[in-house]
């Protein structure tokens, strides 16, 4: 499990002229969804940019305020995509000993059977959903393809099993696969053919 700490500071202003001033600031507005009520913080952008060059829902961070730390997850976030700034951020408090459901991205590792014999490797699901404690959270989890062969494929229910870690997304999912190069082109050509 990946873990971060980042210092944050809390907020009273709220409005979109207060949010303004504080982007102008250097400053990302943030609300952390709470065991028992919401609190209002604004974060460093400089800071945040450099300790979250991906943002993943399944990092665990430790929020400190002064002498108070909160344990949250990335629940969503808001992004100018034009500039690339993080205009607002979503958190989620976790409590210790209590289990959450997450999203964790799946690692395709290894070299297929079916490629290397001229088929096509086509990627359906780049992350599941589970459930554990927070101290389970896997980083990612690994996907090995090598004895994939052309016509195969690989379902949520041929994942490797984690202690303490519960698969959500139906066993049935298909995760990856190998075709026969050009199936789909040639899928295509027949599908055009019928509609003529």
């Amino acid at each position: 499990m990946d873990k971060r700490t980042l210092s944050v500071v809390k907020r009273t202003s709220v409005g979109k002229n207060s949010l303004k001033s504080l982007r102008k600031e250097g400053f990302i507005p943030a609300v952390m969804y709470g065991h028992s009520d919401n609190t209002l913080f604004s974060v460093n952008e400089r800071e945040f940019g450099k300790k979250f060059k991906v943002i993943s829902e399944n990092t665990i961070i430790d929020l400190k305020d002064g002498k108070d730390v909160y344990h949250v997850l990335i629940k969503d976030f808001d992004e100018d995509v034009l500039k690339g700034n993080i205009l607002h951020l979503d958190f989620y408090e976790v409590e210790k000993g209590k289990s959450l459901n997450t999203i964790v991205p799946l690692h395709i590792e290894g070299s297929s059977v079916g490629v290397r014999l001229g088929g096509s490797l086509e990627t359906l699901v780049h992350e599941i959903q589970v459930e554990c404690l927070p101290k389970d959270i896997p980083e990612e989890i690994i996907v090995n393809i090598e004895n994939l062969e052309i016509g195969q494929s690989i379902h949520v229910k041929d994942l490797a099993e984690i202690k303490g870690v519960k698969f959500l997304t139906s066993p049935e999912q298909v995760i990856t696969h190998v075709t026969k190069a050009g199936a789909a082109a040639i899928e295509e050509d027949e599908a055009e053919t019928v509609e003529e």
